[in-house]
């Protein structure tokens, strides 16, 4: 496939800062190496003093034009010609090479993959997205409004680049290669988006990830409806074609159009006053268990509307009455404002707070 043809920008940042320190590092032993010769002439060659020779061999290097410590002979100048000639290569060698490695930005990178490894270390039930075309550009821009982490793959480094100056972590790598998930911490992600325009790499890419972490909710994008098919039989929670998506959205504004704005509203407008939110029942954290809607009372005491519930076996409740009975494994899918939605997590999860995510903008939509 063409994206086997890059190679991971971390690893490449690394083989380039290693190879210019083991050239640095060669020179430097050539130096000292240099230096040891001209000691070691001086001393058992010219019979002369240790300290003699360490400091003949000192200033013949550094070519600081000072008088022969004792007189030589014609054998004696030529090694001291010799010995300068190798010292300016050694010198010179080390100077290009580090004078390279700075114009290169060689050291600057190695900081930045450094710094980003580090931040990727550190991440934790995040979301992997793979592929930065226009699909995955907007899935990043929503997690990024949602204040969700996550990090790109993407097998272009010039699309990379563009993902890191918009502030997203991103690498260049093969998400298809079990090495460049496990590079970006797929064992401790909780959410993986396969977004790149190939079903194929899509396909592998699920493949692998499920493979390394069967726990995985798995989103990917699929172009055809046997796609579909194949990336539901491999394990996807969820496949999404853009293009009968979009169909349906499309025949859907122009059938219901007031529908569409509402709901659009409410899952992505910007400014808006309600909104969305899903709440996992955990007979841990929550007090509810086994209570109906009826006795919770969640209405009146957060404001919140129970929109629907989803059992655990993947059983859809629309519109629960308040005979309903919360259980364990249920997940809530309510609406209210920012306010009703944090007064309802409290009251579900008063042991795990965690507060509604709020846009930092509104979406863009290509």
């Amino acid at each position: 496939m063409q994206s086997k043809q890059f190679i991971n920008f971390s690893n490449e940042i690394n083989q380039k800062y290693r190879r210019i320190r083991q050239e640095l590092i060669g020179g430097a032993v050539a130096l000292v190496l240099v230096l040891l010769i001209g000691i070691l002439w001086y001393r058992l060659v010219e019979g002369w003093r240790w300290i003699d020779s360490v400091y003949m061999t000192a200033i013949t290097l550094s070519t600081v034009g000072f008088m022969e410590v004792q007189p030589l002979g014609d054998r004696g100048r030529l090694f001291t010609i010799s010995l300068i000639a190798m010292g300016l290569i050694s010198i010179g060698y080390i100077v290009n090479r580090f004078t390279e490695a700075i114009i290169e930005g060689y050291f600057q990178d190695e900081i930045k993959s450094r710094r980003q490894r580090r931040l990727i270390e550190t991440l934790s039930e995040h979301y992997i997205i793979c592929g930065f075309g226009r699909t995955g550009r907007q899935i990043a821009y929503e997690f990024n409004a949602e204040n969700i982490p996550f990090l790109v793959i993407d097998a272009s480094a010039d699309i990379v680049q563009q993902a890191q100056q918009l502030g997203y972590i991103a690498i260049v790598g093969d998400a298809t290669v079990d090495a460049t998930l496990l590079e970006v911490g797929i064992e401790r992600a909780i959410c993986l988006v396969t977004a790149m325009p190939s079903d194929a790499e899509n396909l592998y890419t699920l493949i692998s990830a499920k493979t390394l972490n069967p726990k995985i909710r798995a989103i990917s994008r699929a172009n055809s409806e046997e796609a579909v098919q194949k990336l539901q039989r491999s394990g996807a929670d969820a496949v999404v074609s853009p293009y009968i998506t979009g169909g349906r959205r499309m025949a859907a504004a122009a059938l219901r159009p007031q529908v569409m704005d509402f709901v659009d509203g409410i899952i992505a407008g910007a400014d808006r006053t309600f909104y969305l939110e899903e709440f996992l029942i955990d007979s841990e954290t929550c007090p509810l268990v086994g209570d109906s809607l009826h006795d919770a009372k969640l209405r009146s005491r957060s404001g919140a509307l129970v929109l629907a519930i989803r059992r655990a076996d993947g059983h859809l409740i629309g519109g629960p009455t308040a005979d309903t009975v919360l259980m364990v494994g249920d997940t809530l899918i309510c609406m209210g404002t920012t306010e009703q939605l944090r007064l309802l997590n409290q009251i579900l999860s008063p042991l795990k707070l965690k507060s509604p995510r709020i846009r930092k903008h509104p979406p863009i939509w290509e």
